[in-house]
């Protein structure tokens, strides 16, 4: 039976790659423009209930229908890839150090989900400043995971 699923992996592996890499791109375009809506939001649309509410529902199509599918869909094809056989040797340092990036990378999903919920509650204490920072975030990650992937050490 093991062996059945892993020929069944080793088969599908350019499909679900592909699919992988369209759900990592979805993924991390919604990672770099859910913070630049929260720039906005701070600075445009504190205090004015009318773009208060677009912003909020901008912030959360994007959350729920674009950055949750494409987060999981990423997920599910990257645990597929490493159970296929012969893709991934866990004793060099590369695929520990992508999977600390995916880790930190889904975490940093979870606190904008957050974040935007503090906005519908009105208790935003963050600054668009800080925001563009915390922008940069989903860039670092980006680096640290592609370059453990391509240059495998």
């Amino acid at each position: 039976m093991l062996n059945y699923f892993s020929d069944i992996l080793s088969t599908l592996y350019p499909w679900v790659k592909g699919f992988h890499i369209i759900a990592v791109i979805s993924w991390m375009a919604g990672l770099f423009y859910l913070p630049r809506l929260f720039v906005y939001h701070v600075e445009k649309g504190s205090g004015k209930e009318d773009l208060d509410s677009i912003f909020q529902l901008m912030e959360l199509k994007l959350l729920r229908i674009i950055m949750n599918p494409a987060m999981i869909i990423s997920w599910i094809c990257g645990i597929l890839l490493y159970l296929t056989p012969g893709i991934v040797d866990w004793s060099l340092y590369w695929p520990w150090l992508k999977l600390f990036g995916i880790i930190a990378m889904t975490w940093f999903h979870m606190w904008l989900a957050k974040r935007r919920k503090i906005f519908i509650q009105g208790n935003n204490l963050l600054t668009g400043k800080q925001y563009r920072l915390m922008n940069e975030v989903p860039t670092v990650l980006m680096v640290v995971i592609v370059f453990s992937v391509v240059v495998k050490f």
